[in-house]
């Protein structure tokens, strides 16, 4: 491993869940214990590259996606709800289709034209389509799963991660459900996952370190190089073909080659920042969201790391991704608005 960072203060340690656990507590109490210092509302009048769209205070937007239909959508973990919101930051949710307290969290263009949600609470993976119909598929995944992260495969399927089975699932178009082991830790508790450069999915281990699975399902975890208890919530492919991860509990940008070499990177981020969502940027860099910090920040290929800028300590940024505008857009969970913000031209 080629550790790059300049402050060993930031590695900090983990320990593996009991199985059956949902979220992690620290993301639970951290939830709870801003929520009472915020209120929802706009950017202050000279935050002209930044502006925010509030929700109903609650809703707990929790991941955001560009869709077909050059829109935004985006999931409400307590809200029960599908958003979409256009580029101009016109609102609509849908809840018509969705089972009580389904809890939908991550979401991710499908190959078929719709979007394709993981239903936390609910353990079901549901379809939405442009116009709003909402078909949810439950059919051969294990009771009590815990459906987390999904992602597009180059295969034209989409595939996720089960947080407490320690499983990653596919699912057709047609909704077809294979559960496929997720690898030797029973307690990895997978959670992001993203079509990698190489024709394979890729995806993070709360507990674990980084998985691959091959279209027919062989995976391997590589471990070498990752700080033990790191925390890896959140990954992306990246423009140079390495895939790029979070490592919230450690504080570090994680960065694996598809030959599964592994560097990590400290510096530029500040302290207890719990660095959350990664995606690609319009710019050729990567960003990223702090969920303590409540910041959004960049990493560039060479591993560089800015914390561009606050939008707002504690209303808890998470899902993020690059628009159809060429701005980011990105969810702030306890604040319950979405964000908007136009990348700096230097």
């Amino acid at each position: 491993m080629r550790d790059n960072s300049s402050d060993k203060r930031y590695r900090l340690g983990g320990t593996q869940p009991k199985r059956g656990v949902r979220r992690t507590a620290t993301v639970a109490a951290l939830i709870l214990a801003v929520a009472a210092f915020t209120t929802p509302g706009t950017a202050s009048a000279d935050d002209s590259d930044f502006t925010t769209f509030p929700l109903a205070f609650g809703s707990s937007p929790a991941t955001i996606a560009k869709g077909p239909d050059g829109n935004l959508w985006f999931t409400e973990l307590t809200g029960n709800a599908i958003g979409r919101i256009s580029p101009d930051g016109r609102i609509t949710e849908f809840k018509a289709g969705l089972s009580a307290l389904s809890g939908p969290d991550r979401i991710v263009a499908g190959p078929d034209g719709n979007l394709w949600f993981t239903e936390w609470f609910g353990n079901r993976i549901g379809r939405i389509t442009p116009d709003g119909a909402v078909t949810e598929f439950s059919a051969g995944i294990t009771p009590g799963a815990s459906v987390f992260g999904i992602g597009a495969g180059a295969d034209g399927n989409l595939w996720f991660t089960e947080s407490t089975t320690n499983k990653v699932g596919r699912i057709t178009p047609g909704g077809v459900v294979t559960e496929f082991d997720g690898g030797p830790n029973a307690s990895a508790a997978p959670t992001d996952i993203v079509a990698g450069a190489d024709g394979n999915m890729w995806f993070t281990q709360r507990f674990g370190g980084i998985g691959r699975i091959t279209p027919q399902g062989a995976v391997t975890v590589f471990t070498e190089g990752i700080t033990p208890g790191a925390g890896s919530v959140s990954i992306a492919s990246g423009p140079d073909g390495n895939l790029w991860f979070t490592e919230t509990f450690a504080g570090r940008i994680g960065r694996i080659s598809t030959a599964g070499v592994v560097d990590e990177f400290t510096q530029g981020l500040s302290p207890a920042s719990l660095p959350v969502n990664i995606t690609n940027g319009p710019d050729g860099k990567l960003w990223f969201t702090e969920y303590t910090g409540g910041r959004v920040g960049t990493v560039d290929t060479a591993g560089r790391v800015t914390e561009v800028r606050s939008v707002g300590e504690t209303t808890v940024p998470d899902g993020i991704v690059t628009g159809p505008d060429g701005n980011l857009w990105f969810v702030q969970a306890v604040a319950s608005r979405i964000g908007r913000l136009h990348p700096p031209t230097h």
